[in-house]
């Protein structure tokens, strides 16, 4: 039996998008958890995209203000820390990270613009 069937989705981008969200609220609480809580904003980013993940999976109506706060949130946080890091580059291997940041940064302006533009099939 196919994932989708067995999930109950109809598109197969809402699942892609909720898989996003899962990834990025895990890496930011595991990132959180590790720098010993001092991380406060990545916490609260990976709380909010677990939920949006949920919202977005169940196609709940709250699920499209939340993914646009945390499009503000996100590319807050990840243009000021590319700047930061191509600025200072303190830092070996910081091509990896610079890459990983832009693909974050792209996706959440592409999960911005699915989601506003299928805001009226969220119920």
């Amino acid at each position: 039996m196919p994932l989708k069937s067995r999930l109950k989705v109809e598109n197969p981008a809402v699942l892609l998008f909720s898989a996003f969200y899962v990834i990025v609220g895990i890496v930011f609480l595991f990132i959180f958890a590790i720098y010993n809580l001092r991380l406060l904003h990545l916490g609260i980013i990976g709380v909010l995209s677990l939920i949006a993940a949920y919202g977005v999976f169940r196609m709940e109506k709250w699920a499209v203000w939340l993914v646009a706060a945390l499009f503000l949130l996100g590319t807050t946080f990840g243009t000021i820390t590319l700047y930061d890091s191509i600025v200072l580059q303190t830092f070996e291997g910081g091509l990896l990270f610079h890459v990983a940041l832009i693909a974050y940064l792209i996706l959440t302006v592409v999960a911005l613009i699915y989601v506003a533009a299928k805001r009226k099939d969220f119920e």
